[in-house]
C-alpha cells in the first residue's frame, strides 16, 4: 500500500517593513473606496471668544485622486526628516552609544544592577518608563534603547527589557509623578469646553496630581506582576545563534596572572565609575541651574514669554521639552567619555569613534522601517479616517446621553478605540472635550476628572496600534536583539507579546477609576471626582 504523505508547509514571516508598505497601500485603496461613498462626520469645536459650539465637518479624502498621488510623492521626505521618532533616536543613541563603547553602561550594569533581583529590576524599568511621560515620548526614544543594553549586559533577555519598557511607557503614558507635557497638551480644551456649563470653571495644571502619583506607583506594581509572571517566562532565556556552535575548549591558564589582570582590570572600572559619576553630578546641576529664573544666566530652558513657572517649563515652547532628548545625549555622552578616561578603556579618539560607529552600524534596518512608517501614517493621516472614526465615537457618547458609572465607561471605552486610529492626545481631546466635559457636568462629575478618564483611555490601548509613532522603535529594537534573523518579529507577534500586559492594565485603568470615583478621592489637591 502507498503511504500518505502530510506535505508540511514552511511558514514564512513577511519582515515588518514589507507589512507596512502592504498598509500603506490597503490605506490609499481604502481611501478612495470610503471617499466614493462619501463617508464624513461632523463634529463640534469650542470657539475661545465665544465659548459657542461650531459644527466642523471632516470627511475621508481621496488618496488614489490626482491631488492624492501628488502629496504622497511629493511629501515623502518632508514625512521622514520630520518624523518626531527619527531624531530623537538618532540624537539619544550618539550619548548611549558612547556610554556602551567605553564600556560605562557594562561596568555599571555588572557592579550595581546584578546586585537587583529580577522583580525590583522589571519595577524600576517599568516605574522609570511610565513618568518618562513627563516629557512627550523621550521614553521611547531613550528608555527602550538603554534598557535593551543593560539587559544583555546583565545576562537578562534584552527582548524581556524591551517589551518592559514600552509596556511600561505606552500604558503608562497618561500618568507620572508630576505634571507634564499632557497636563499642557489637555488643560485648555478641558477648560474651554468647561466654560459652557460653568464659566467660572478653574483647571490648573495640577487637578489631576493625587490621581497621576498613586496610579502611576500600582500601575508599576501591576506591571510588574505580568511581565515576571507571563511575558517574560514566554520568551525565555536569551542565547545568540553563535552560542548554539560553540565547541567546549581546554586552555592553560596562568591562575595567577589572571588574578592579577582581574584586580587591576577591577581597580579601572572602579576609578572609571568615580569618574563618571562625578560628571553626572556636575552635568544635572547645570541643566538644573538651567531651570532657575532670575540667576546670573540662568533659565536658558526657560520660555520666558509664559506666565507661570510650570508653563515655562513644560509650555508647548518650552526649550526644556524640546531640549531634552538633547540634554540626555549629552549626560551620557560625557559619563561615557570620564569614564573611558577614568577605567582608560579608550585609547583615542579614532577608536572611540570606531566603536561608537559600530553600534550604529546596527540600526540600519530600523531606519528603513521608520521611512516605510513614517510614510504610512502621513498617509492615514492625510485619509482623515481616525478623525471620522474619532468624530463618530464622540457623536455616540452624546447620541446616548449615558450618567454616572455607564457615561464614565462608555467614554474610557470610545477613547480606547479611538485612540488605535487617532494617537495624538490633543487631537482626541479636541474632539471628545466638548461632549464630555459637558456631559461629565450635567452629571456632577468634575471636568477635572473628565480629563482623568480622557488620559486613561488614551493610556489603555496605546501599546496596540501600529499607529502610534514610537512603535517603530519597539518594532526595531525587538528585531536588533532577535538572534533568529530567519524568523523577523513580525507586526503581530510584537503586539501578541503585549496582550497580557494590555489586558491587566486595562482591568486595572477601570477599576482605578471607578474605584477613584465611587470613593469621591481627591484627584489633585482641592478637586474632587465630583462637583
Amino acid at each position: 500500500m502507498r503511504k500518505n504523505k502530510k506535505l508540511k508547509l514552511k511558514k514564512f514571516y513577511f519582515h515588518p517593513i514589507t507589512v507596512f508598505i502592504a498598509l500603506s497601500f490597503i490605506i490609499i485603496l481604502l481611501s478612495g473606496i470610503l471617499s466614493k461613498f462619501e463617508m464624513q462626520a461632523t463634529y463640534n469645536t469650542v470657539n475661545k471668544n465665544t465659548k459657542e459650539l461650531e459644527a466642523t465637518i471632516v470627511a475621508v479624502e481621496n488618496l488614489l485622486s490626482f491631488d492624492g498621488m501628488q502629496f504622497i510623492i511629493s511629501n515623502a521626505s518632508k514625512n521622514f526628516m520630520s518624523f518626531a521618532p527619527l531624531g530623537m533616536l538618532l540624537i539619544s543613541l550618539i550619548g548611549l552609544c558612547v556610554a556602551e563603547a567605553t564600556g560605562f553602561i557594562e561596568a555599571f550594569s555588572r557592579k550595581y544592577i546584578r546586585k537587583l533581583s529580577n522583580v525590583q529590576l522589571t519595577f524600576i524599568v517599568i516605574f522609570l518608563s511610565v513618568i518618562s511621560s513627563l516629557i512627550n515620548e523621550i521614553g521611547y526614544a531613550i528608555i527602550i534603547p538603554l534598557v535593551a543594553m543593560v539587559y544583555s549586559a546583565n545576562g537578562r533577555n534584552p527582548l524581556t527589557g524591551i517589551v518592559t519598557a514600552f509596556c511600561g511607557v505606552a500604558f503608562g503614558t497618561g500618568v507620572s509623578i508630576f505634571v507634564g507635557s499632557t497636563e499642557v497638551a489637555l488643560m485648555d480644551y478641558t477648560s474651554i469646553a468647561a466654560s459652557i456649563i460653568d464659566s467660572n470653571t478653574h483647571i490648573s495644571l495640577t487637578c489631576n496630581l493625587i490621581f497621576i502619583i498613586v496610579s502611576s506607583i500600582i500601575i508599576s506594581i501591576v506591571g510588574t506582576i505580568i511581565v515576571e509572571k507571563i511575558i517574560s517566562p514566554r520568551l525565555g532565556k536569551y542565547k545568540v545563534r553563535e552560542d548554539l556552535s560553540k565547541t567546549e575548549e581546554l586552555r592553560i591558564i596562568d591562575l595567577e596572572e589572571e588574578e592579577q589582570h582581574k584586580i587591576e582590570r577591577e581597580k579601572r572600572q572602579k576609578r572609571g565609575l568615580k569618574y563618571a559619576f562625578i560628571t553626572a553630578i556636575v552635568v544635572i546641576i547645570v541643566f538644573i541651574y538651567m531651570l532657575i529664573p532670575n540667576l546670573p544666566n540662568s533659565g536658558i530652558l526657560l520660555d520666558m514669554k509664559e506666565n507661570t513657572y510650570l508653563g515655562q517649563v513644560f509650555g508647548d515652547n518650552s526649550y526644556f521639552q524640546d531640549g531634552f532628548t538633547y540634554m540626555m545625549s549629552l549626560l551620557f555622552l560625557f559619563i561615557g567619555l570620564a569614564y573611558g578616561i577614568g577605567a582608560k578603556s579608550i585609547k583615542n579618539d579614532r577608536e572611540l569613534i570606531e566603536k561608537t560607529g559600530e553600534y550604529f552600524s546596527k540600526i540600519g534596518t530600523i531606519l528603513v522601517l521608520i521611512f516605510v512608517v513614517s510614510q504610512f501614517i502621513a498617509i492615514f493621516k492625510k485619509a482623515n479616517i481616525g478623525l471620522v472614526i474619532t468624530a463618530w465615537l464622540a457623536n455616540l457618547i452624546e447620541y446616548l446621553k449615558f450618567s454616572g458609572i455607564p457615561l464614565i465607561i462608555l467614554t474610557l471605552v470610545a477613547i480606547a478605540i479611538a485612540n488605535l486610529f487617532l494617537t495624538t492626545p490633543g487631537a482626541k481631546w479636541a474632539i471628545f472635550s466638548p461632549v464630555i466635559v459637558p456631559m461629565f457636568m450635567q452629571s456632577n462629575i468634575s471636568a477635572q476628572f473628565a480629563q482623568v478618564v480622557m488620559r486613561v483611555g488614551d493610556s489603555m490601548t496605546n501599546g496596540i496600534t501600529p499607529l502610534l509613532a514610537c512603535f517603530v522603535i519597539y518594532m526595531g529594537y525587538l528585531n536588533i536583539y532577535n538572534f533568529d534573523k530567519d524568523k523577523p518579529i513580525t507586526i503581530r507577534r510584537a503586539i501578541k507579546l503585549v496582550i497580557p500586559y494590555f489586558v491587566f492594565t486595562c482591568l486595572t485603568w477601570i477599576l482605578l477609576v471607578l474605584g477613584w470615583y465611587i470613593l469621591g478621592i481627591p484627584i489633585g489637591p482641592g478637586v474632587y471626582p465630583t462637583i
